[in-house]
Formats: structure tokens, C-alpha cells, sequence
């Protein structure tokens, strides 16, 4: 079975995530630059700034391309900008980095790492790897889902509503990839059973709606 390739690292900037792949290759790590701009947002959140550039290597390889970037980036932290943001951070905003590398990138992660150890607050390898699994605890619990949703779903879908058909198949399938390369529903067992109802619902909507109209 082929695998698949999953998102890695998102990008604003296409020449960034070209050199990130390279160094992927250097040692032989496959990646895909995709370039998704989604029509509509899974999450129900619009962010105009969400980056569009995916950065994809396999699940199997994410542990090794993260081992790889934060080795590459540990050796340009002596030549941090003086100006550089993370160096007015408290003790506790770099925890807060150490704690969400996800969120923040491996140079601000193996950054924060250097400046609390300078600090007298070296974090050790133990520690790092406590905090990694914590995380990914925390970014596996399924999000919760607005009660409004599913009811406006219901009726979008008894109505034959396409709207109706699109929350269904978000409720039911949609997935998030974990920074440890895997993949996880997004909303828990109960949305995801109504999500279901409601796109089968949908796609019965939208049969007798063309029947009623075209008959």
C-alpha cells in the first residue's frame, strides 16, 4: 500500500519551504510541496493569513524530518538578530514555546531551549520529551462542536440543502494530523454520528430536490 504523505510544516513563503525540503533530501527524506488554499475552512474559522504552502513527508518520517530541522537550526543560533523577538521573552513565554513547538516553529523551539539554558533553566531531554507527549495529548482531544451546527446542519439537509450535505461530511470525516505524523477525527464519536446522519440526509435532500425539480 502506498503511503501517504501528510502535512509536515505550513508556509507564507514557497522559497522557504523549498529549503526545508532540501534538507529534508539531503538525508533522503521524501517531501511534497503543496500549495491548498482551501474554499472553506473545515474548522469554521477564516484566517486570511493561514499559511498555504504544506511541506509533506510521510507519517513513518516525522519523528526523523523533526530530529533533522532542529539539528539544522541549532547551528544558526549564534547568529540571532540582536532584535530578535524571543529574546525579550520571560522564562514562562519560553516555557510556553517549549511546551507548543508546533505552534512556533523548530528555530523559535530549539531558540527558547538555548535561552533558558543560559537562563539557569536548561531543559533536558527527559523534559522536552514529557512536554512533546503532552501536547500531542492535548491536540488529540477532539474539538467540541456548537450544538447550532448540527441542528442547522439537520435542517440544511431535510431541505436539500447543499450547505447541509458540506457540514454533514465535516462533522463526520474530517481529520487533523498530529505533529508526531498521525491522524485523528477532529470531532468526537457522538458529532461524528450525526455528522453521518446528516450527510446521508443531505445526499437524500438533494436527490428529491432534483427529482421535484426536473421530473
Amino acid at each position: 500500500m502506498t503511503e501517504f504523505f501528510r502535512t509536515f510544516q505550513k508556509f507564507n513563503d514557497p522559497d522557504l519551504a523549498k529549503v526545508i525540503a532540501g534538507k529534508l533530501q539531503e538525508l533522503h527524506i521524501e517531501s511534497l510541496i503543496v500549495d491548498e488554499n482551501p474554499n472553506f475552512d473545515p474548522s469554521f474559522v477564516t484566517n486570511s493569513v493561514e499559511p498555504t504552502i504544506h511541506l509533506k513527508v510521510k507519517a513513518t518520517d516525522f519523528h526523523r524530518a523533526h530530529q533533522v530541522l532542529e539539528e539544522y537550526y541549532q547551528h544558526q543560533l549564534n547568529e540571532v538578530d540582536p532584535d530578535y523577538y524571543l529574546l525579550s521573552f520571560t522564562n514562562e513565554e519560553l516555557m510556553e514555546i517549549v511546551a507548543k513547538p508546533d505552534e512556533w516553529g523548530h528555530f523559535d523551539y530549539a531558540l527558547a531551549k538555548k535561552l533558558l539554558a543560559d537562563r539557569g533553566h536548561a531543559i533536558t531531554p527527559t523534559d522536552a520529551a514529557t512536554l512533546k507527549q503532552q501536547r500531542l495529548r492535548d491536540l488529540a482531544r477532539p474539538e467540541r462542536t456548537h450544538t447550532g451546527w448540527i441542528i442547522g446542519g439537520y435542517i440544511c439537509a431535510v431541505l436539500g440543502g447543499w450547505f447541509g450535505l458540506l457540514i454533514g461530511y465535516i462533522l463526520a470525516y474530517t481529520r487533523k494530523t498530529l505533529p508526531n505524523g498521525e491522524n485523528v477525527y477532529i470531532y468526537p464519536p457522538g458529532t461524528r454520528w450525526h455528522g453521518r446522519r446528516i450527510f446521508f440526509l443531505g445526499i437524500a435532500g438533494v436527490v428529491i430536490w432534483f427529482f421535484f425539480k426536473f421530473r
